[in-house]
């Protein structure tokens, strides 16, 4: 298989940006995704760094090359992060969590599976048309949807994230059959939130992804002013089955105001381990980590 990939995160008027996103592919998979930590609670970079280090791991073990279950793999890795984030606040004794939204998306055998919590988007764009997205989980998008039994005081809460006490709600949708030039795009709320559907449709299927993303950022932090929160996508436009390259992985880095991306070879035995523990992971968020630390400013 093949695709064009182009993933950008850019600070706002925060203080911080809790974003993080990432990809991995083998020659017939591929992983994307996109964690938005939660301010109004603690460490929510890094409650965000947990889902993308614990999800992309445990796809470098099950991805060989292919994903058997890809709707399966993507509950069961979501929840993995989800509990680790847990196990970070039991062990730190914290009164709160550290919390965070998630999207992810395998493709792989030209179509596409994705699971999201939070309001972190997934868009799928076709001709220029918005075949579909993902619906927020929160108040506003249900009672929308009329799946409201009663009027809440803040419509935009959330009411489920991964870290939260209470087990997260994780929707899942697909196998959805791609087609040549189909844009699959993950964001942020930073990106929604100052631009309207019609508006990223519009850009988003208006040019290649490489130049897309860029376009879109910059709307959205201008649209957003000087309060505008962190915004940060990952495209993907889907292309002609053929082999490409070997697995890698990125991630945003909170600390840069442009894009930052950084690249991992698959390694740390993932492919001849038997079981994926707790140490192969933290070995493996070690090894992420230090790899981001050595890299600089890379556009995928």
């Amino acid at each position: 298989m093949k695709f064009s990939v182009f993933q950008l995160s850019r600070s706002g008027g925060r203080a911080m940006n809790e974003d993080r996103m990432g990809y991995c592919y083998t020659r017939e998979s591929g992983l994307f995704v996109l964690a938005d930590g939660m301010g109004g609670h603690p460490e929510g970079e890094v409650a965000a760094q947990f889902a993308l280090d614990t999800i992309s791991a445990l796809y470098q073990k099950e991805a060989k090359p292919l994903v058997s279950n890809p709707a399966g793999f993507l509950a069961d890795a979501a929840l993995a992060a989800h509990h680790r984030i847990i196990r970070h606040a039991s062990q730190k004794g914290m009164l709160d969590t550290p919390r965070t939204t998630l999207v992810a998306a395998v493709v792989q055998g030209a179509s596409a599976t994705w699971v999201h919590c939070g309001d972190s988007r997934l868009y799928l764009v076709r001709d220029g048309q918005l075949l579909l997205r993902t619906r927020d989980h929160s108040f506003l998008e249900q009672e929308q949807a009329g799946l409201n039994e009663f009027e809440p005081v803040n419509r935009n809460i959330l009411f489920t994230c991964l870290g939260s006490p209470a087990r997260p709600t994780l929707e899942i949708a697909g196998p959805f059959a791609l087609q040549q030039g189909d844009r699959l795009m993950l964001c942020s709320d930073g990106l929604w939130g100052s631009l309207s559907d019609a508006q990223i449709v519009a850009q988003l299927s208006g040019q290649r992804v490489s130049e897309a993303v860029p376009a879109l950022v910059e709307s959205a932090l201008v649209a957003g002013g000087k309060h505008s929160d962190n915004v940060t996508v990952l495209a993907m436009e889907w292309e002609t089955p053929d082999e490409f390259a070997p697995t890698r992985f990125g991630a945003a880095d909170s600390a840069m105001d442009g894009g930052f991306a950084s690249t991992l070879e698959a390694g740390g035995g993932f492919d001849t381990a038997d079981d994926l523990d707790e140490a192969m992971i933290e070995r493996s968020i070690a090894e992420i980590n230090a790899a981001i630390r050595r890299s600089g400013v890379r556009k995928t």
